[in-house]
């Protein structure tokens, strides 16, 4: 009990916060150059990815320490989509020290306004990143708000999987994974998903669907290619 209200009083500290933010920004700025990358992508996606065109960038929550990684080192033309709950604003504020703009709000919530700002970011050919599953779970299953996301704005989704030889992970509903330096990585994107503006509930969720498998295959590829253990979804309710 104690250390629960040590934790809590932590979480709390503006202070402790402020650390936080610029150690897991320093962290993820010395994982970029100490970690053996590999990039398998497909050459839609790498088109896009090297700025070619906006797009939707697709990740796990718990894989999101190595995506700073996946694109070029100028962080300019991409924006990270981040919920307004206390985790979210931790992110925020660790991102933006890395140089990427936030758009705050939920693909899954509403965000109208979101929506608005997130089709405002790709109309200028810049590109936006979603953990579909996130900011709370399920683990690995895509919401449908990404979805919309993408056929509000006609941006395609690129989903985009790492894994590293040498890690930790934590237990948090998402297994977050914490890549430790001088591991071998590997960064794969798969075919992008393009959603068109005239699909029906049913067609969007059969994408969802889609979508949530292509991601997974890629996560287990990439945790294969590095002798990493798959980590599985959490089960669908029924």
């Amino acid at each position: 009990m104690a250390r629960q209200k040590l934790s809590k009083r932590i979480a709390k500290s503006r202070a402790a916060l402020a650390f936080m933010t610029w150690f897991a920004a320093l962290y993820i700025r010395i994982l970029r150059r100490v970690v053996s990358w590999r990039r398998d992508y497909h050459p839609e996606a790498a088109r896009l990815i090297n700025g070619e065109g906006p797009f939707i960038a697709c990740f796990w929550h718990g894989r999101m320490l190595m995506m700073s990684a996946a694109w070029p080192a100028d962080p300019k033309r991409m924006h990270l989509l981040i919920s307004l709950h206390r985790d979210g604003r931790l992110i925020a504020d660790a991102v933006q020290r890395l140089g990427y703009s936030v758009v705050e709000g939920s693909s899954r919530r509403g965000g109208l306004q979101a929506l608005r700002e997130m089709a405002r970011v790709l109309k200028e050919k810049d590109a936006i990143s979603i953990t579909p599953d996130g900011p709370r779970g399920p683990r690995m299953r895509v919401k449908p708000g990404i979805l919309k996301a993408a056929q509000f704005s006609g941006a395609p989704i690129v989903p985009i999987a790492g894994s590293t030889s040498s890690r930790w992970m934590l237990k948090t509903w998402d297994r977050f994974l914490i890549p430790k330096p001088f591991s071998k990585g590997v960064l794969m994107a798969g075919e992008p998903l393009h959603i068109g503006k005239d699909l029906d509930e049913k067609q969007l969720d059969a994408l969802r669907l889609d979508l949530e498998q292509r991601l997974n295959a890629l996560c287990d590829a990439a945790d294969g290619q590095v002798g990493q253990s798959a980590i599985a979804p959490d089960p669908v309710e029924a």
